[in-house]
């Protein structure tokens, strides 16, 4: 069975997820968090594609982004294909390195782009063990998870230049 056609328009939202093979990791190192962070700038600036959240997990990610060119995905294929090819050289492997395609979700920036926020940047304290801690444990933990904009949200100092952060900003008060 075919995989349904994306919507795709200038302007669309969309929430992407990637999740590696077989549930695998695909991050090892903060070597590889690093790399992907510099390969998802890039393609950012290339395919003209606004991020408003990202978080990396050991076996999958999370963005929210929007497209001023209806071309998510032209930006998720370089993307994808480019970590994935750096991925197997570095860890000297070969094949696939996610489960099957990406997953994106339109999202209504309106109604459902806070909400989502808030699901992107709580994804660390919701595995494992983290499920179980005290709220304010879970909300110290994901407030200095490493490989999340939510830092940024939360701290000027560690702000990154290629997330944008004032429409979820906006709709908390700025």
């Amino acid at each position: 069975m075919a995989r349904p056609l994306r919507i795709q328009f200038p302007g669309a939202f969309y929430h992407v997820t990637c999740r590696g093979n077989e549930h695998r990791q695909i991050f090892r190192h903060s070597d590889d968090q690093l790399r992907f962070l510099q390969l998802l700038r890039e393609s950012l600036e290339t395919y003209r594609v606004i991020l408003y959240a990202y978080v990396m997990m050991s076996n999958h990610f999370h963005l929210v982004v929007q497209t001023v060119c209806a071309n998510l995905s032209e930006f998720m294929r370089r993307f994808n294909i480019c970590y994935t090819k750096w991925f197997n050289y570095h860890h000297r492997t070969c094949g696939h390195l996610y489960q099957g395609c990406y997953k994106a979700y339109l999202v209504d920036a309106d109604n459902y782009l806070l909400q989502l926020s808030r699901y992107v940047h709580l994804n660390p304290v919701r595995v494992g063990t983290r499920r179980k801690l005290a709220y304010q444990d879970q909300w110290q933990y994901a407030s200095t998870y490493r490989w999340s904009s939510l830092p940024g949200y939360l701290n000027k100092k560690k702000v990154i230049s290629f997330v944008d952060y004032e429409m979820v900003l906006g709709m908390v008060g700025g």
